[in-house]
């Protein structure tokens, strides 16, 4: 799940030497308000929509405006999280991907990353989610597991986040392959297991809104 697979080519970067109107008009085409400028196949930061109203004269050029955002790249064979990552810290819908000579190669959005990660992490299958709130030191996926195993069902996926209300306590998502919870909770719980919050699905994902919500609800956003 590398950067590069998730590249949008639909969106193409601008030069300084383009025009601002002209940049609005393929903001308008393809329906975004930032795109990506390079210069010489170098990633030189974003230029947004209300950036060129502003300037207001479709005649000036991109040179003309400061650009915002010039860390907003990952390398080429980073990680999908990676990029959700650099799109959270730079407050960005999209991010620059380059190769390890710092070329441009292209542009990675926020709607692919969240679909490919939520893939990653089987939110689209059916079944259920449980969060569990442990200590570190008590944690164990392979023990989880097996108890988990043991009710004739399977962890897909896990993910694991710091717990707000408990700075020594961690949660625990994992995402079951079957929509049943009744008895694995109480099989969790009596081994000693705290079992904070659960959901489980009726059908499966149909849709791309639903695929996004449920990664929200997984990474408990």
């Amino acid at each position: 799940m590398h950067a590069y697979e998730y590249i949008n080519n639909l969106i193409p970067p601008l030069k300084l030497s383009d025009k601002t109107g002209m940049a609005l008009s393929w903001m308008e085409e393809i329906r975004t308000d930032v795109l990506p400028v390079i210069d010489k196949g170098n990633f030189l930061g974003l230029i947004k929509e209300e950036q060129i109203f502003e300037l207001n004269n479709p005649e000036r050029l991109v040179a003309d405006i400061e650009l915002e955002n010039s860390d907003c790249w990952v390398f080429s064979d980073k990680h999908i999280y990676d990029v959700l990552r650099v799109s959270s810290e730079q407050n960005s819908n999209i991010v620059a991907v380059l190769d390890r000579e710092l070329n441009y190669l292209g542009i990675v959005t926020m709607e692919d990353s969240i679909a490919a990660f939520a893939d990653s992490l089987s939110i689209k299958s059916q079944g259920s989610v449980l969060i569990l709130s442990l200590s570190m030191t008590d944690y164990s996926l392979a023990e989880i597991s097996r108890i988990i195993e043991s009710e004739n069902t399977k962890v897909l996926s896990s993910f694991i986040t710091t717990d707000p209300l408990d700075d020594n306590k961690i949660k625990l998502t994992l995402k079951l392959d079957q929509p049943e919870l009744r008895h694995i909770k109480a099989t969790l719980e009596r081994f000693g297991y705290k079992i904070i919050d659960h959901y489980q699905e009726e059908s499966g994902v149909s849709s791309e809104e639903d695929r996004i919500g449920n990664l929200l609800r997984f990474l408990d956003i």
